[in-house]
């Protein structure tokens, strides 16, 4: 052994010590990585440097992107309410759905990114249904780890194991490629859930709330609305048809505010925001805050032709998407202070409805617009989300006190999500065709939802997890380095010297197993740019098809299932599901090895050795 190999080893082992104590960040530490290899001589600044120039880096840069325009659209969102609405109360059949919807989105997006997106809404989903959150958290999380294994550009280390079969001269993998493992994985991980989640009893709280963040039900039980909201139709020949709301004067006569109007436009139906100006259209549905003469309701649907629709939560929280709440208070120096509500004109103003008032810690109830503010009071306003963010920037007349926590669930381009299911189906079809690289195929998708509105160009670099590039970029000479001194072909020695003999399937259940071990400890992208090479060589002298090892190798880098530590999936879900290191161990370990199994009899019979 080469003191050059030595020396590298040595490295090595430092950097995998400071992963796992994550001091300092693992960017930090890759950066570090690119400094040290070409200061010691063992590579050259260009060589060092070189990930940076990397495609795949370009490829899973831009995949983050295209996740970030299906949030952004509320793709994702439309995806956990329809599965909220398919569920019903049952338990069995929402785990069914959850894993499916999550590993499928997670196929094409951040896997972290879609269950950091579906937290909330299991959340509200187990209070709903009085059940405990860890039942449905691991699931979420597994779920979100399987779909890893789903397609070529689900997760950064299939990208990278593919790179390693280019780079050896080899066509690499297909967009499909990882689909029948990852298929079979989910079922069996489904079934496993079922099974096992009955070991994850945790408690329920016995208010059923479980975010720390207020709701926007909290503020509607707060400022006492429930039993205010109305949902009416225009019909055909309404007196109202034609006419703007300023001219109705609904709040003067009628004790109604109109907090916004559903419109039919084109295949869709969107809430628009509803001011004096608004003209009023047949089939026009308005959502009514009736505030006072609730007795009159009848009498008021028969003069103006108005036909009385259900609603599915209380308040309109179901348009939570288009709709929003805010509470703001007034400080000392208000120019609100001593006006009433109705002399603000504050829709006018601001775009808001104002539908609640406290005083003294004490909701006001009945007509709120001849009442004078005072120092102290908060004031609850709803209207649209956009109107809601630009609150913030008003301090001088009043401080908002809080946003509801929904309002990290809002989709700000949701009605350009036809173009982005056309961007995301134009990326995948070039990927699976050929017909340009894949790195290409992104770039196309990229554009494509710029061009269609669905991102703008600061979310778009906002979206760009520059950790996780920083990493790869940082690592990528590493295994350059070990193959430079050696330390490649001294691993693969000692796999070949060990197994060589015990054929096919026990190597790469060795190599599963040490994949899967080294990424308790690191990140399974450091992971997978590490053993990808060794995988390769390994077969390579062993004179078989590289791509069942390098298949087992991605397989397993995906299988983070052991510990809340070795995936951000498991990290995100740890605290929600109020898990402790000894949950992970005990239904993860288990899994692991069903997956290993999984793999060893799958991958000779698919690839062929």
């Amino acid at each position: 052994m080469n003191h050059e190999l030595l020396w590298v080893l040595g490295l090595l082992a430092v950097v995998v010590c400071l992963f796992i104590i994550n001091r300092p960040r693992m960017d930090v530490v890759a950066l570090l990585v690119i400094l040290a290899l070409p200061l010691s001589g063992i590579l050259t600044v260009e060589q060092a440097l070189a990930g940076f120039s990397d495609p795949n880096v370009v490829l899973i840069a831009a995949l983050f992107v295209i996740g970030e325009g299906l949030v952004r659209t509320g793709i994702a969102y439309r995806i956990g309410e329809w599965m909220s609405e398919r569920a019903g109360n049952s338990e069995a059949r929402l785990l069914v759905l959850l894993m499916v919807a999550v590993a499928g989105l997670g196929s094409v997006m951040s896997s972290t990114g879609v269950v950091a997106i579906f937290i909330p809404v299991v959340l509200s989903i187990a209070a709903r249904l009085q059940l405990s959150p860890s039942r449905l958290m691991m699931p979420l999380s597994f779920a979100g780890l399987i779909s890893g294994m789903l397609s070529l550009v689900a997760t950064p280390p299939n990208v990278v194991v593919h790179s390693e079969l280019v780079r050896h001269g080899e066509a690499g993998f297909g967009f499909f490629s990882f689909t029948p493992f990852g298929l079979v994985v989910l079922v069996l991980g489904i079934g496993y859930m079922l099974l096992t989640r009955h070991w994850l009893n945790g408690e329920v709280r016995k208010d059923g709330r479980v975010e720390s963040r207020r709701t926007l039900l909290d503020l509607v039980l707060d400022y006492k609305l429930n039993g205010r909201e109305r949902r009416l139709r225009i019909r055909p020949h309404s007196p109202l048809i034609g006419h703007t709301l300023g001219e109705l004067e609904l709040r003067t006569r009628h004790g109604a505010n109109v907090i916004g109007i559903e419109r039919q436009h084109k295949f869709t139906t969107r809430v628009i925001a509803a001011d004096s100006g608004t003209l009023l259209q047949q089939g026009d549905v308005l959502l009514l805050d009736l505030f006072a003469n609730r007795d009159d309701l009848r009498s008021l649907c028969q003069a103006m032709l108005l036909e009385p629709l259900h609603f599915k939560a209380a308040y309109f929280i179901d348009q939570s998407q288009e709709l929003g709440m805010a509470e703001i208070s007034l400080p000392p120096g208000s120019q609100l202070i001593g006006r009433s509500i109705l002399e603000l004109t504050f829709r006018t103003r601001y775009d808001l409805n104002v539908v609640g008032l406290r005083r003294d810690q004490e909701a006001i109830e009945g007509p709120l617009v001849e009442e004078k503010l005072r120092l102290g009071d908060t004031l609850l306003v709803v209207g649209p989300w956009k109107a809601v963010r630009q609150l913030q920037g008003k301090p001088r007349d009043f401080l908002v006190l809080s946003l509801p926590a929904e309002i990290d669930q809002v989709a700000p381009a949701r009605s350009r999500a036809p173009f982005a299911l056309l961007s995301l189906a134009v990326m995948v079809g070039l990927m699976v065709s050929g017909l340009v690289p894949n790195v290409i195929a992104a770039l196309i998708g990229c554009l494509l939802m710029g061009a269609g509105r669905c991102i703008d160009m600061n979310s778009a670099y906002r979206a760009i997890h520059w950790q996780s590039l920083v990493l790869i970029v940082g690592m990528l000479p590493f295994a350059l380095a070990l193959q430079k001194t050696g330390g490649i072909d001294l691993a693969v020695g000692a796999l070949v010297g060990l197994l060589g003999g015990a054929g096919p399937g026990v190597i790469l259940a060795c190599l599963f197993t040490v994949t899967a071990v080294i990424g308790l400890f690191i990140s399974n992208t450091a992971t997978a740019v590490l053993m990808a090479p060794v995988a390769v060589s390994t077969a390579q002298q062993l004179g078989m098809s590289p791509y069942p090892f390098a298949m087992t190798v991605a397989l397993a880098a995906s299988a983070a299932f052991m510990t809340p530590v070795s995936s951000p999936v498991n990290t995100l879900v740890l605290g929600p599901g109020q898990y402790r290191f000894a949950d992970f161990v005990k239904i993860g370990v288990p899994f692991t090895l069903l997956v290993m199994v999984v793999t060893v009899l799958m991958v000779p019979w698919v690839f062929g050795l």
